[in-house]
């Protein structure tokens, strides 16, 4: 396993040796990296709809999607769009941005083992989980299910990780 630079001519962690937890840790360096490039490509696409006609890309996206106009979502989705603005998408725009960053920044972390991702994508996911709970009781559905139980598998097994690290480097002393 290769690891990330040296900082400073010290290595920044014990270097991770377990193959299951390298596995697992880059199981969730990949999720994580994922939603930054679904934000990025959502970014982006919102992105280029600045000087354009809003309304002319909404029509021909729902007629290419084939999309009943009078269904919920619909309805949700043309309120979103009449509000927007070229301020608003540049807004949207940065707030995307940074959420990206943070999401890379967490993978390249996670992927190399280095604690502090650790403790961040566990940080970053309990965040999500009392809204994603709210979402889930108010209207269940199974998508809304699966988002909150792997938000909260991710949260656990960080946190588990972190705990058992800490708990070897006691009894590592007390040897």
């Amino acid at each position: 396993m290769k690891t990330p630079p040296l900082m400073h001519g010290k290595l920044p962690h014990p270097v991770v040796r377990d193959p299951k937890h390298i596995k697992g840790v880059r199981s969730v360096a990949t999720v994580e990296f994922t939603k930054g490039v679904i934000v990025m490509l959502a970014g982006l696409g919102l992105l280029t709809m600045r000087h354009r006609s809003i309304w002319g890309v909404a029509e021909s996206l729902l007629e290419f999607l084939h999309v009943n106009p009078y269904h919920h979502f619909v309805g949700v989705f043309i309120d979103l769009i009449s509000k927007l603005s070229d301020v608003r998408l540049w807004k949207l725009a940065v707030i995307a941005s940074v959420y990206v960053i943070i999401r890379f920044i967490e993978a390249y972390g996670l992927w190399y083992t280095l604690p502090w991702a650790e403790w961040m994508a566990a940080i970053t996911g309990a965040i999500y989980v009392p809204f994603e709970a709210d979402d889930f009781f108010r209207k269940p559905s199974w998508f809304r299910f699966a988002v909150l139980f792997i938000n909260l598998l991710i949260v656990f097994y960080m946190l588990y990780l972190r705990f058992d690290a800490e708990r070897k480097k006691v009894a590592a002393r007390r040897s």
